[in-house]
């Protein structure tokens, strides 16, 4: 950015910077603001470093691959003192969970119910940013999630919160709804205080997961969480976890939802992140028949969209062979003819859940010896005996 000097820093010379710098970041609409030093402890990139030696990371390689940027804020600019970390709520109004009984509806995250909250977060930084170089004079680069910064482990350190038994962040002020985006900049400012946990005894958070994802408090093996297995795992969903899914399509927020904290947090009012109506319980079965021009239409600007269609189907067809529901078999069979694999394979799964024995078995004689994909052969071959299912 080009520092504009005739840009006087009017608004700036009553405060001290970095109180000026919080009285801008609650006007341009953020909910909590932070700072911290731009480094990491030691215990941070080391507790970071056996997660990645455990393999808790899954398919997410790119979180192996720029691990010394990620532990070391410096490293990915050197020129940064100061974190400034920026946290936008998005506590909902309704209980996340209502809809997880829906025998034909899916159930959305509900950070996924609306925008991307990577767009509308920078561009509340950006003016953040802007702002922070015209009147202050000093270098800005901004980060939302996709760069390799360590955000929850930052903004502890930078007192919006603590990270918690389920690793994500709790707030006193916001329980666990926080987005969060971080301003790396060249001004020296005092760091605030670090938040102390404050999770004490509770362990609902691990106690609700579906799958038995924390293997330890404070400890996530990504491989088992469903946010993950519907949202970054690319091939087929392991099949011990598939009925544990239940109808969650996009994201889990199970262990959000339950934290004791939460009944601190306000329901956000961002216009953007309100939820639309057509993803707060969508049918399953006006899902499951979306085609990739439908997919794109449907999820435009939502961050569902970066996931693609394949991969969303198939946890489509998921919820539908755990929705007990034999109406919804015609939607699944239609889906044995799709030019993915990933859709034919859990098409398979879900029809074996939901037909009769014996009918499933005449499908299968139809359609396994025609199939010419390995993976879609296994699952025939899985799923030939009501003994197979999980």
């Amino acid at each position: 950015m080009r520092c504009n000097p005739i840009a006087a820093a009017a608004d700036a010379t009553a405060l001290a910077p970095r109180a000026a710098i919080r009285e801008r970041a609650l006007a341009l609409g953020f909910d909590a603001v932070g700072f911290a030093a731009a480094e990491l402890g030691t215990t941070v990139r080391d507790q970071f470093s056996e997660f990645l030696a455990r393999g808790y990371h899954g398919d997410m390689g790119w979180l192996a691959a720029r691990s010394e940027q990620r532990g070391a804020p410096q490293v990915l600019w050197p020129e940064a003192r100061t974190i400034v970390v920026c946290g936008l709520s998005y506590a909902p109004d309704a209980d996340p969970l209502a809809g997880l009984g829906a025998r034909d509806r899916g159930t959305i995250s509900v950070y996924a119910r609306n925008r991307d909250y990577h767009d509308v977060l920078k561009g509340k930084l950006r003016g953040l940013a802007r702002w922070i170089h015209e009147a202050l004079g000093a270098e800005v680069k901004l980060f939302v999630d996709t760069a390799p910064v360590m955000e929850k482990p930052i903004a502890a350190q930078a007192g919006l919160g603590w990270q918690g038994k389920h690793t994500n962040l709790v707030s006193r002020r916001h329980g666990s709804w926080l987005f969060l985006g971080e301003l790396y900049t060249t001004l020296a400012l005092p760091a605030d205080a670090p938040e102390s946990d404050h999770c004490g005894a509770c362990r609902r958070c691990l106690d609700v997961c579906p799958t038995a994802a924390f293997p330890a408090p404070y400890q996530l093996d990504a491989r088992r969480c469903i946010s993950y297995l519907t949202i970054e795992h690319k091939g087929p969903i392991p099949r011990a976890l598939r009925a544990p899914m239940g109808n969650r399509i996009y994201g889990c927020d199970d262990c959000l939802a339950v934290c004791p904290w939460n009944k601190f947090a306000t329901p956000h009012a961002t216009a953007p992140l309100l939820p639309r109506a057509d993803l707060t319980a969508p049918r399953l079965a006006e899902l499951a028949a979306l085609d990739d021009a439908g997919f794109r239409a449907r999820f435009a600007g939502s961050p569902i969209k970066r996931t693609g269609r394949d991969r969303f189907v198939r946890n489509v067809l998921i919820a539908i062979g755990n929705s007990g529901e034999p109406a919804l078999a015609p939607v699944a069979e239609r889906r044995l003819a799709d030019p993915s694999p990933l859709v034919r394979g859990a098409a398979v799964w879900a029809l074996e859940r939901l037909m009769p024995e014996a009918a499933f078995a005449a499908l299968c004689a139809r359609h396994r010896a025609a199939e010419s994909d390995p993976a879609v052969r296994a699952e025939w071959d899985q799923s030939g005996s009501r003994q197979a299912r999980v």
